[in-house]
Formats: structure tokens, C-alpha cells, sequence
């Protein structure tokens, strides 16, 4: 089957694209497009006056953050020449951090305006819009009128709004309600990031969060990404520490020799409780075994849900999502699951996520279109990515062409890196 390249809308792949442009993890599961700068953390437009802060450390040490305006961003990524096209957000964090001296507060109407001149720049430049993280504690503390004021810069661009809500778990409604409110206070297009009923007293909840969105959908624009497993990743937080699902942890600086292991398994080798562990190892990443398989398919199936990895390459030892995402959805998914028709699910990873994001001329396969494509084949299509051994390239995918220029074949690269920064609209 041939299909349009697969859009990535949801990635962390910022830096990963300008130190390590053969992006094989993408380009070896059909992805030609990446969308960076999502949950409020962005590359581009950062000023750091130390390390980064939780969680833009996910997207890496001090020194890989040097753009610090969007053009400079889009700069880099124009001379790295990676395998794959790239289009950007402007984090929330980001701006934050650019002027704020401590993170964990509202911000003040002088550090607003600031924010609002930084991101109206960057969507001059040809940012796609702004996305923000506010379930992280870097960003808990802004108010939902300091994130509309921000939103209101959009409006004027035609530019979206994406959003890793303020919860995930039992507080879940709520959050999407003051996501669909910003919204609709800027008359901006709303994506909400990675939806999903995050922990054990959550589990089974998706028909309440997805009447809702049917409920907010007749009023306004609105959508949702999805990445198609029932664990999710991101630095370790305190305060999803549980005793009622798996942590693996991925990496510590504190302790780097315990990455890799179950918080569980190390807080009995160090005779201490999950909560101390978890304290004793920070900063540090972890895959959270959080979701219930049924609430993951049934946000997958629903319509206006797009495909999108989350992936986080700068992680040792990162999530099967980052190299399996898409082939997951087709083999295991479609044609193991039965969820849906293939057409279907490759509109979600196209098409629809070239129209939520305004990627113009992509994700369709007509004359005039930029020639970014697949050729998989549907019967043998499978993610080989695991948990425990995460970076494998998938299988059935047989070609990958980005703009016309073939860069997957058989396995391997073919060495053509053709992917270009898409800006806005063009």
C-alpha cells in the first residue's frame, strides 16, 4: 500500500532533529513529518540561565538549547538537513522561564506582556501556535487567564493552541473544560495533547471524557492526539508515585546506575519506601504503566483523534513509542485489533493531521503535493520496539520518500536527507 507520509503530530524531537538529523527512529516507521515544541516545552525561543528546568531537561543538557528566537530555531534546523520535515510550536514553559525568576508562581501582568511580544515574534516567523504544559510543575502555577492572554496572540495568525492538560487524572474534566474555555476566549483551534485517563482510579472514564468532547465539538474547533499504549513517559514525578501500576525508570542523574530498573525493585534494594526511592533518584525519567488498554482504544478510534508518538529520543532508554508508534497502529491495531479500517487509521497519521495543523499540500497523495510517502506492506507492518528492548526499527516498511527524494529502502537509509522546516500555513 502506498499512503501519504505519516505526520507526527506530537513529538519531542526539538534538538534530536539538529544533533542527529538521520531521525532514523522516525523515518524508519514511515514518518516524514515532525511537529516539535509540544507540552509547553520548546527548543526554539529558549533563554536559560542555568539548566534546563524540569521538563524541558527532556529535551536536553544546557547547550542544546542555543536559539533563541525562532528564526534562529528554524536556522539550525535548515543547516542540520534532517531526513524529515520539520514544523514548531512555542512552548508555554519556554516563555516562562524566558522571563520569570521562579517558575513556581502566576506569572505578572509585566511578564505576561513579555510573553505575549516573544510568541507574537515566533508566530511572525512562522510558529504554528503555542502549546503549554500545565499538569507539570513549572507551569501548574500559571492561571488559566495568564494562558488566555497568551492564546489571544493566536487569533491573528490563525495559529493553534495545544495543550498537555492540567490533569490527566481524576481531575480530568475539569482540566479539559478550562482547556476548551482558553479556546474559545482566543477563537483558537484547540488540540488536547496525548488524551487519555491517566491512573488505576481513572481507568474506564474515556465515555465521560469523550462525551465531553463531543459536547465542546458542536461549539467549537477542537481535536486530539493519541499515542497507541497503555503506559506513558516523562520525568519522574513525585506525585504520580504509586504503589497501583508499574514504574519503570528510565534514567537518574542522582543514580544512574538504577536506570533501567523498577521503582519498586529499587526502593526494596535500598530498603526504603516507593515515595523516598523516587526522591532519591531525581531528576530522572520514568515509564509509567498508568492506562487502561480499553480507554486507549477507545480514544483511538474516536474521530477527531490524530496519531502522535510523544516519543523522547534524549532518553536512554526511551518509551517503544519513539521507533513504533505507527506501525503499532497499523499492524497490531488494525489488522491483529480489528479497531478500525486501514484507510481510517492512515487518515489519522495524514490527512487529518495535516488539516488540524494547516500543513499545506501534505498528507494527501494528489498531484501538486508535496511528495512525502510510504509504501508499507499491510500484512506484514509491525512495531518490533519493546519495553525492554525499545529502539528496533519496525518491519513492513519497504520505502520512505520526503519531498520526492527517496530516503528509506529495505531496512535501510538511503543517505538523502531532504526534509525542510514548514512554517505555518506554507
Amino acid at each position: 500500500m502506498l499512503a501519504p507520509g505519516f505526520i507526527d503530530v506530537h513529538t519531542h524531537d526539538d534538538t534530536q532533529v539538529i544533533k542527529h538529523p538521520s531521525c532514523e527512529a522516525k523515518i524508519s516507521q514511515g514518518v516524514t513529518t515532525v511537529i516539535v515544541g509540544n507540552c509547553g516545552i520548546s527548543a526554539a525561543c529558549a533563554l536559560l540561565k542555568g539548566d534546563p528546568p524540569d521538563p524541558m531537561n527532556l529535551l536536553g543538557k544546557r547547550s542544546d538549547f542555543d536559539y533563541p528566537s525562532f528564526a534562529e530555531y528554524i536556522l539550525a534546523v535548515q543547516e542540520a538537513a534532517p531526513a524529515v520535515n520539520v514544523a514548531a510550536l512555542v512552548g508555554h514553559t519556554t516563555l516562562r522561564n524566558n522571563v520569570m525568576d521562579n517558575l513556581y508562581r502566576p506569572a505578572t501582568q509585566t511578564e505576561i506582556q513579555l510573553m505575549r511580544r516573544a510568541l507574537r515574534y515566533a508566530l511572525e516567523q512562522g510558529a504554528l501556535g503555542l502549546s503549554s504544559g500545565l499538569a507539570y510543575a513549572s507551569a501548574h502555577e500559571a492561571t488559566t487567564d495568564e494562558v488566555k492572554a497568551l492564546a489571544e496572540e493566536l487569533a491573528t495568525f490563525d495559529a493553534v493552541y495545544t495543550t498537555h492538560l492540567r490533569s490527566e487524572f481524576e481531575p480530568i474534566l475539569t482540566a479539559m473544560e478550562e482547556a476548551f474555555a482558553t479556546a474559545r476566549h482566543a477563537d483558537v483551534p484547540l488540540v488536547i495533547s496525548h488524551l487519555k485517563c491517566a491512573g488505576a482510579g481513572n481507568w474506564g472514564r474515556t465515555k465521560e471524557v469523550l462525551s465531553l468532547m463531543d459536547s465542546a465539538a458542536k461549539g467549537q474547533d477542537i481535536g486530539c492526539d493519541c499515542y497507541p499504549y497503555a503506559a506513558s513517559s516523562s520525568t519522574l514525578d513525585l506525585k504520580q508515585v504509586t504503589d497501583e501500576f508499574d514504574i519503570f525508570i528510565t534514567w537518574s542523574d542522582a543514580m544512574p546506575e538504577q536506570g533501567g530498573r523498577m521503582l519498586d525493585d529499587i526502593a526494596k534494594s535500598l530498603n526504603v519506601s516507593l515515595l523516598e526511592a523516587a526522591k532519591r533518584l531525581q531528576p530522572a525519567g520514568a515509564v509509567y504503566h498508568c492506562m487502561d488498554e480499553k480507554d486507549v482504544q477507545n480514544v483511538m478510534r474516536y474521530p477527531l483523534t490524530m496519531i502522535g508518538s510523544d516519543g523522547l529520543p534524549n532518553d536512554p532508554h526511551p518509551h517503544p513509542r519513539l521507533w513504533g508508534a505507527f506501525p503499532r497502529v497499523l499492524g497490531h491495531y488494525c489488522r491483529e485489533q480489528n479497531l478500525f479500517p486501514i484507510e481510517q487509521a492512515v487518515h489519522k497519521m495524514t490527512g487529518l493531521s495535516a488539516q488540524r495543523f494547516a500543513l499545506k499540500d501534505r498528507g494527501q497523495i494528489r498531484e501538486g503535493a508535496f511528495a512525502d510517502l510510504v509504501l508499507f506492506d499491510p500484512e506484514t507492518i509491525s512495531d518490533r520496539a519493546t519495553f525492554s528492548s525499545p529502539k528496533q526499527a519496525a518491519s513492513g516498511i519497504k520505502r520512505v520518500w520526503v519531498n520526492g527524494a527517496l530516503a528509506w529502502q529495505e531496512g535501510n537509509q538511503t543517505g538523502q536527507r531532504s526534509g525542510r522546516f514548514i512554517k505555518r500555513k506554507q
